[in-house]
């Protein structure tokens, strides 16, 4: 199964201060929207969600079709895919993709110690 490029999405409370505190930690601004709320930063291979007020606890995110750089992968394994293989495999999922879908979706899982788990097709 392949999931796509990891990236931690963290709730912050300040978008402005995380997005500082970051960026003295050589992180650099690739991508969101400081009017939305969001901001993805990466260094290098590395790369962090900020989100303020989106979500109420940091989570581990995978973004299927991607690499570390946000270019678009030739082969990966559809969201649907694997929220069908997950289920197969007994786990319980918190959200769903829509039925008969194609394209962005994204799907909701807790590991055993409720961190949630977020994996999110942009494409």
């Amino acid at each position: 199964m392949k999931l796509g490029v990891f990236s931690v999405s963290l709730t912050v409370k300040n978008l402005q201060k995380s997005k500082e505190f970051y960026q003295k930690l050589d992180f650099e601004i690739a991508g969101g929207s400081e009017e939305h709320n969001y901001l993805i930063m990466r260094n290098g291979d590395n790369v962090i969600g900020l989100f303020q007020g989106m979500f109420d606890k940091n989570a581990l995110t995978f973004n299927p079709g991607w690499d570390a750089q946000c270019n678009e992968l030739a082969d990966f394994d559809d969201v649907r895919t694997i929220e069908k293989i997950l289920q197969e495999r007994g786990l319980e999922l918190i959200t769903k993709t829509e039925a008969g879908t194609t394209g962005p979706a994204s799907i909701t899982l807790l590991d055993p110690d409720g961190n949630p788990i977020l994996i999110d097709q942009h494409r």
